[in-house]
C-alpha cells in the first residue's frame, strides 16, 4: 500500500498563517465547522508553546465571531503527560481519529438487496440529498445546518467530489461525499439515518465507492472512540496510523 498519511485527507479550509511550529487553517464560506477552523502543530509543542498558539487563536476567532478553538497534534504522536494535564485542567475536549485504507478488490464482497438503491448525486435527486443532509446536520444546530447546506452545493458542483445516494424502499437513507484524487479516493461523512441503521446500507454505499473506483486507494478518517471503526476493520481496511486533537467551544457569556 502506498505512503499514505494524514496529508492525503482533503478538508477545504486555507492555511491563513503558518510558522516553523504550526499551520493555521482557516475557512470563512464555514466559521461553524470546526474541522475546517483550526490549527495543525508540525511537531509536539511544550505547554507554554501551546498555551502560545491558543491565545493566538482565540483572538483570531474571536475577531470573526467564532465561538470554538481547536488544534492538531503531529500523527502517530500522543501528547505528553503534561500536555494531556493542561487539556484537563483546561477544560479542553481530547480526542482522536484513526487513518484507514483498502484496496477495492479487498471489500467483502456484497450481495444486492431489492430494497436499497445506490445512486450518484444529480440534477434529479440532488433535493432528495439535500433535504436528507439537512436533516442530519440538525443535530449540530440550524445555523450549522444551513451553512452545511451551502457546502453540499458546493461540493456539487465540484468535479473532485462525488456524492452518493442510498434510499431504502425509494426513502433517502444513506450517502457519503467521496473526494477524488489522483491515486485515493476518500470517504467522507459516510451517514445512515437512524431508522434504517443495520440494513447494509453503510457496506452498500462503501461498495459503491469500490465500483467506482477500481484503480484507486480508498481511504478515510474514523474517530478512534467510534464505534464505526469496527466495521472498516472487519471490512478489511487497514490502520495506517493516529492524531490526537483537542478543543474548546465557548458558551455564549465567555
Amino acid at each position: 500500500m502506498e505512503n499514505i498519511t494524514f496529508g492525503d485527507i482533503y478538508n477545504p479550509g486555507q492555511v491563513v498563517f503558518e510558522n516553523d511550529r504550526y499551520k493555521h487553517i482557516h475557512y470563512p464560506e464555514m466559521l461553524i465547522r470546526y474541522d475546517s477552523n483550526y490549527i495543525e502543530f508540525k511537531m509536539m509543542p511544550s505547554v507554554a508553546e501551546f498555551i502560545e498558539a491558543a491565545n493566538y487563536l482565540t483572538r483570531f476567532h474571536r475577531k470573526y465571531g467564532q465561538k470554538h478553538i481547536k488544534f492538531y497534534f503531529p500523527g502517530n504522536e500522543k501528547p505528553s503527560k503534561e500536555l494531556m494535564n493542561h487539556f484537563m485542567k483546561a477544560c479542553y475536549e481530547v480526542g482522536y481519529n484513526e487513518l484507514y485504507a483498502i484496496q477495492p478488490k479487498q471489500f467483502p464482497n456484497v450481495t444486492n438487496h431489492p430494497d436499497i438503491d445506490t445512486q450518484t448525486v444529480t440534477d434529479t435527486n440532488f433535493q432528495a440529498f439535500l433535504e436528507l443532509q439537512y436533516e442530519t446536520d440538525l443535530e449540530f444546530g440550524e445555523e450549522f445546518a444551513n451553512q452545511k447546506e451551502d457546502l453540499h452545493k458546493r461540493n456539487f458542483l465540484d468535479s473532485h467530489i462525488l456524492q452518493i445516494l442510498a434510499t431504502y424502499k425509494g426513502i433517502p437513507a444513506g450517502s457519503v461525499d467521496v473526494i477524488i484524487s489522483e491515486k485515493t479516493a476518500e470517504i467522507d461523512g459516510l451517514s445512515v439515518k437512524e431508522p434504517f441503521r443495520k440494513k447494509g446500507i453503510a457496506s452498500r454505499l462503501q461498495k459503491y465507492v469500490m465500483d467506482c473506483f477500481p484503480d484507486r486507494t480508498i481511504i478515510l478518517v474514523a474517530d478512534g472512540e467510534d464505534t464505526p471503526r469496527e466495521m472498516y476493520r472487519r471490512q478489511n481496511y487497514h490502520y495506517l496510523g493516529f492524531k490526537y486533537e483537542v478543543q474548546m467551544v465557548y458558551s455564549s457569556n465567555d
